[in-house]
């Protein structure tokens, strides 16, 4: 039982490997964008200009565009809360099961 185990751990850790790996001389070159980046060269490509509605909050604030690691950062911040929240929801629901089903046991 303990070899089968140290087996599919190394498999595991061996795919793992190459999902890091691989990508780094597959995609050597390219190019990465984000969907707003999309948006705009398409209204561009079919209305020939593309004019933002607003400028985001902390751009007027700061007098200038947010640094990429700043905005990397809030995004990670962002990411961070809401995996808490839904931890904190799934772990409710487990726990409400288990309470429930110690409740049927009495």
């Amino acid at each position: 039982m303990k070899n089968n185990k140290k087996k599919i751990a190394v498999a595991l850790l061996f795919a793992v490997a190459l999902i890091i790996i691989i990508p780094l001389f597959a995609l050597k070159g390219a190019e990465f964008g984000g969907s707003d980046d999309a948006g705009s060269v398409m209204v561009e490509e079919i209305t020939g200009k593309y004019e933002p509605w607003f400028t985001p909050v902390l751009e007027q604030a700061l007098n200038g565009e947010l640094p990429g690691e700043i905005e990397s950062l809030l995004f990670c911040i962002q990411t961070g809360i809401g995996v808490g929240i839904i931890a904190f929801c799934m772990g409710r629901f487990v726990e409400r099961k288990h309470q429930e089903s110690l409740r049927n046991k009495e």
